[in-house]
């Protein structure tokens, strides 16, 4: 069981060490600006949606 444990731990090692392709640093900086891009992109969309929503609905329900 314990050798089946150590096996398992030196494959995990050995795939990360050697057999796994890192992204290199301006490939995450690069990668980090699109989500955060889209991020804004949506929100504002949601925020855009969520306006006409509200005014539509004033003008259906006046207070």
């Amino acid at each position: 069981m314990f050798k089946k444990i150590t096996n398992y731990c030196k494959a995990c090692y050995d795939e990360l060490m050697h057999k796994t392709t890192w992204p290199t640093r301006s490939q995450l900086t690069h990668s980090a600006v699109v989500v955060l891009s889209a991020s804004l992109v949506i929100a504002l969309v949601v925020f855009c949606m969520d306006s006409v929503f509200k005014f539509a609905m004033s003008m259906v329900y006046p207070n």
